[in-house]
């Protein structure tokens, strides 16, 4: 018999708070962490969306003193902590690290390999933190990654070997990324537009992100999404360009409401990838029309977040279900005018709405794409 799995808990560590709670309020807001900023270890300053290095190292102090970690290890053990002090992690129990360019920002003007710059390094030190006795699997798939980790995760539990699972997701601004960004003519000269006629490129952003999942849940959480279907497709495009045909969102999307049993008259929210550059949003915007989803209320949160690439999907899960508990949509900010081919219906504004069922996508560079259904069962 296939079980259910569930996520009956988050938290998330960003420019605009350290939990969940403060960072909806601050989408409600409409604020944005966005703004022109030299990065720690960049030359050059850009629009980006990056965590204060004060307020980061004061609060790691706090919940983890005498401890050493690297500032992206920071981010995800402080993402972490509050959920693995609320569940036991027993033998049974998974650890799923989602990231895309994990401790890269170590490897600068070093002579040699530093310890943790390897991504299962970094993942088992944030395992040996917290006692996990399985060993860490890393999701690492480009800016899909944060959606395919609750896929991952959903999977491992069905396989009846775990009874449980944390995912944890995160991603920091580094001189790297931006260069290689900035070497593609991707960034924009201004807090990114998704889907906007004037659009011209992404912000990037940091932040950490944490889930737990189970197939158990003991009657005592205040909320759960089930995990009701998920897909990742590889149209094999382009190194770095999205097919123009949409063809492996489409069909991602296709698997994931299929596995769900459901059809695009019952999804009630779309929180799509909209990194604001013109063949992405264009690519979405194809792929949504296809599924017959054009006139499925849908936001993109990189205006608020930036590209927070391997811990977007999750980060954007979590707000998308903070969205789906308090009942309301928020809007895609800094959309004006339509600047896709075909029309979408892009959230304007804040407005009250009951959601039940959340498709959530994601797409990124190598032709990967990933779409996942979220449906409420306890408010």
């Amino acid at each position: 018999m296939r079980k259910d799995v569930y996520i009956s808990g988050y938290n998330c560590i960003t420019p605009l708070g350290f939990d969940a709670e403060s960072n909806w309020r601050a989408l409600a807001e409409g604020k944005s962490g966005v703004c022109f900023t030299q990065p720690a270890d960049s030359r050059e300053a850009f629009y980006v969306s990056a965590i204060s290095n004060e307020r980061l190292k004061a609060e790691f102090e706090k919940q983890f003193p005498g401890q050493h970690a690297s500032r992206l290890e920071k981010m995800l053990l402080l993402s972490l902590k509050p959920l693995a002090e609320r569940h036991t992690i027993s033998e049974n129990t998974a650890l799923i690290v989602s990231t895309t360019k994990g401790n890269i920002s170590l490897l600068k003007n070093q002579p040699a390999l530093p310890e943790g710059v390897f991504l299962s390094g970094m993942a088992q030190k944030i395992a040996a933190f917290f006692g996990f006795k399985t060993k860490p699997v890393v999701v690492s798939n480009a800016c899909v990654s944060g959606v395919m980790a609750i896929a991952v995760a959903k999977n491992m539990i069905r396989t009846g070997k775990y009874k449980d699972a944390f995912v944890i997701a995160g991603d920091e601004v580094s001189e790297f990324v931006l260069s290689g960004f900035n070497s593609f003519q991707a960034l924009a000269d201004g807090p990114c537009r998704p889907y906007d006629k004037n659009r011209n490129g992404i912000n990037l952003g940091e932040a950490a992100a944490a889930v737990y999942m189970t197939s158990e849940p003991d009657g005592n959480e205040q909320f759960s999404f089930k995990v009701s279907g998920d897909s990742a497709i590889n149209d094999a495009n382009h190194i770095s360009g999205p097919s123009r045909t949409g063809d492996g969102l489409f069909a991602s999307i296709r698997n994931a409401m299929d596995e769900a049993q459901v059809s695009s008259e019952d999804i009630d929210f779309i929180s799509a990838h909209g990194t604001a550059t013109l063949y992405n949003d264009e690519m979405e915007c194809i792929a949504f029309h296809r599924m017959d989803m054009q006139h499925i209320p849908l936001n993109s949160m990189k205006g608020y977040y930036g590209h927070t690439l391997g811990a977007s999907g999750l980060l954007e899960s979590i707000m998308a279900m903070e969205s789906a508990l308090k009942n309301m949509l928020i809007p895609s900010k800094n959309f004006k005018d339509p600047g896709t081919s075909q029309p979408l219906n892009i959230i304007k504004e804040n407005k009250t709405a009951d959601i039940r069922y959340i498709l959530k996508t994601a797409s990124g560079f190598g032709g990967c794409n990933a779409a996942v259904v979220l449906e409420k069962t306890l408010n």
